[in-house]
């Protein structure tokens, strides 16, 4: 159930539905469907529990998702996101579809992909929200890793969603 109510095409096929009621849950084709569905649905379980460490996903190049390179007091006074400091316009990607999103004026998390920030989990958007949230605080450690995570399962989360759309159509 929990694979189904991820998938973009069931989300959009029951749209209006799931606004006012209990949605409807298609039954899975076939007993190979139902096992895939059953294991896309665990692995969605467990990233956003944030049982398992996302944090791996996306390093096999070397760069790590949300990396947080500039020391300073790590005060969150309003967030913006930008492809780069060289004339760039706020929101714009880089060619590899990421995005610096600055916290204050000198710091910022470095390599968010621009659709885990556009990300929408109802209707919000957590990577942005997570920060408006914080808006002045100082960030600690474990808060800057505890973002990256976010950043990192809602990445692994759209390419599980993908993976659960093919099973569904």
């Amino acid at each position: 159930i929990y694979a189904v109510l991820h998938s973009p095409s069931y989300r959009e096929r029951y749209k209006e539905f799931l606004k006012i009621d209990f949605p409807r849950i298609p039954y899975p084709k076939d007993l190979q469907s139902f096992e895939n569905l059953a294991s896309l649905g665990a692995k969605l379980r467990t990233l956003h529990l944030m049982d398992t460490s996302p944090l791996s996903f996306g390093e096999g190049a070397g760069v790590r998702l949300a990396n947080f390179p500039v020391q300073g007091d790590n005060i969150v006074q309003g967030i913006a996101g930008q492809a780069r400091n060289d004339g760039n316009t706020t929101g714009q990607a880089r060619d590899d579809g990421s995005m610096q999103v600055f916290i204050n004026s000198t710091q910022y998390f470095d390599n968010v992909p621009v659709s885990a920030w556009n990300f929408y989990i109802g209707g919000y958007q957590p990577a942005q929200k997570w920060l408006k949230d914080r808006r002045g605080r100082a960030l600690n450690y474990d808060d800057i890793r505890h973002y990256q995570k976010i950043i990192a399962a809602l990445c692994e989360t759209g390419r599980i969603m993908e993976d659960i759309n093919l099973i569904l159509l």
